[in-house]
């Protein structure tokens, strides 16, 4: 089973260059609740792409309302959805 990003057993590990934005990372990840691992390296360039990561995760898709099978369709044909759509 994959491992959640941001959870203890899997932090999210970013490369910055200086103390302040290790700071503003450590500031964003403390509200959102995730568990980073932050390493502050001059010379290096900076990494931040599992942050960005958690950042953008993208909403799960939701149904809005489930139709019984014995509700109307909600096609308007006037049948039960399970005599009309729902037999598809």
């Amino acid at each position: 089973m994959a491992k959640k990003l941001g959870s203890s057993n899997h932090p999210a590990i970013v490369r910055v260059q200086t103390h302040r934005r290790a700071e503003e990372i450590l500031s964003i990840c403390n509200r959102n609740g995730w568990q980073v691992v932050v390493g502050v390296e001059p010379g290096e360039p900076e990494n931040i792409a599992d942050v960005e990561t958690l950042l953008n995760r993208p909403t799960p898709l939701r149904n809005s309302v489930k139709v019984g099978r014995n509700d109307p369709c909600p096609c308007d044909s006037g049948l039960k959805y399970k005599k009309c759509c729902g037999a598809r």
